[in-house]
């Protein structure tokens, strides 16, 4: 449960330097080159690109501190689930500004800030961290053990056969 929790914590000190990344550059695209006054869809096009720079900045982030001792040996098949996960966790996010823009009208900047940075930044999250500890970083898809069970194995033995144990 400890390491649980300080995973939770890592995973979530991370998700804050993303946001602060996807939030700037998201309210950066939409006052000037993507102002949905002067660009159809503007806020939908700035989240995209925002969202999908602050994939890459969480994925080293939680590649290198969060999930470090369960990271793959794989960084290319690693950052492809990661950016597969991170999408899903995106179009949350969109579809909530979406409805929020598209469907219910609420056009203002708050609104926009409301509807993908808040309701759909909590959606994706829960969906991320999930996926991520579930499926990207887990340590029983690929045969990777946490560092303490290695040590309690070479203590004891292990009961796995070698070219089981990777």
């Amino acid at each position: 449960m400890r390491r649980l929790v300080e995973q939770l914590l890592r995973y979530g000190a991370v998700g804050g330097v993303g946001l602060v990344v996807d939030l700037g550059l998201f309210n950066l695209l939409r006052a000037t080159v993507l102002d949905p006054a002067q660009v159809s869809q503007g806020a939908v096009v700035a989240k995209v690109v925002s969202g999908l720079v602050s994939i890459v900045v969480v994925w080293v982030g939680n590649r290198l501190w969060t999930f470090r001792a369960t990271r793959s040996d794989h960084p290319v098949r690693e950052a492809a689930e990661f950016f597969a996960v991170a999408l899903g966790g995106l179009a949350i996010g969109l579809a909530c500004l979406v409805v929020s823009h598209s469907v219910l009208g609420l056009r203002s900047a708050l609104a926009d800030n409301v509807s993908s940075n808040v309701v759909g930044l909590a959606l994706g999250t829960a969906f991320r961290f999930t996926l991520y500890k579930a499926w990207v970083f887990s340590p029983r898809r690929r045969g990777r053990r946490h560092p303490t069970a290695t040590a309690r194995e070479d203590l004891v033995g292990s009961t796995e056969p070698a070219e089981a144990r990777g």
